[in-house]
């Protein structure tokens, strides 16, 4: 992570509460300025926009915004356009919709929105993203794979918006047994740490390093940077993976993590 960022980040497992407690989204109106919040919802991400940014927007009022704009990014051409770029730029809180991360990268990345959107990470805005919004916010993010044994045709990989660096994140993770392609994505560049965020569940990523976990289920963190073992370049279509030795930390509500040390602190 830059140390010269100041934002921070929620991400998000996906199918977060907003009907109960809302303990994810309320801490993301608190980090975003409480009562003085101006939210931004992107809604690249989904096929329903109009739908699912009416939804946020109604959510964030009710939970103590003082006003919240959805944009509706419809192309590349429009992500570079003056006025869209303004409207962001008042923003205290953004937040990406889940979907397809493809959209939200093919639609924003390289563009001026993507630039005025790293702009105000730096300056100390809070980025937050459900699903597949939450899969974007690394330098390498998974687009698809299945569930099962970890094997290295299982998954894709693509860029995002690398907003988080030295990490990949899979959200979904425990309800969709994603296990085995978060293990196959690590071990195709063992340095990088795996995060697997289950639904109704967050971490907030601080610009010191750190994160503390969101939400009523668990945060599995997978480091295999001191594996000794892995077969996954010379392993052919179908065979199972190998890499060993792995560090795994379950993480729920409250516990922290330095991404920096790698350590979970009590």
């Amino acid at each position: 992570m830059s140390e010269h960022v100041e934002g921070k980040l929620l991400i998000i497992g996906g199918a977060e509460d907003k009907k109960g407690e809302c303990k994810i989204l309320r801490r993301f109106i608190h980090e975003a300025g409480g009562r003085d919040s101006i939210i931004t919802v992107l809604t690249a991400a989904t096929e329903y926009p109009v739908q699912v940014g009416a939804e946020y927007n109604e959510l964030f009022l009710s939970l103590g915004a003082k006003s919240v704009q959805v944009l509706d990014v419809s192309d590349r051409s429009h992500a570079n356009a003056d006025g869209l770029v303004q409207l962001l730029e008042k923003s205290t809180g953004v937040f990406f919709t889940g979907g397809d991360q493809l959209r939200i990268t093919g639609l924003i990345g390289g563009t001026r929105l993507g630039r005025a959107l790293h702009n105000l990470y730096q300056k100390g805005v809070i980025i937050a993203g459900t699903s597949a919004g939450a899969s974007v916010m690394s330098d390498t993010m998974i687009v698809g794979g299945e569930a099962g044994s970890p094997r290295k045709e299982t998954i894709t990989m693509a860029p995002g918006l690398g907003l988080l660096r030295a990490v990949v994140v899979d959200q979904h993770f425990a309800q969709r047994g994603r296990i085995g392609r978060l293990l196959t994505a690590i071990a195709q560049n063992p340095y990088v740490l795996g995060i697997g965020i289950d639904e109704d569940t967050s971490i907030l990523v601080y610009s010191d390093g750190g994160f503390t976990v969101v939400g009523s289920q668990t945060v599995t963190v997978i480091d295999a940077s001191h594996s000794l073992a892995s077969n996954v370049s010379e392993s052919a279509p179908g065979q199972a993976l190998v890499l060993t030795p792995v560090l795994m930390h379950v993480l729920s509500h409250s516990y922290k993590f330095d991404l920096k040390k790698r350590i979970s602190v009590l």
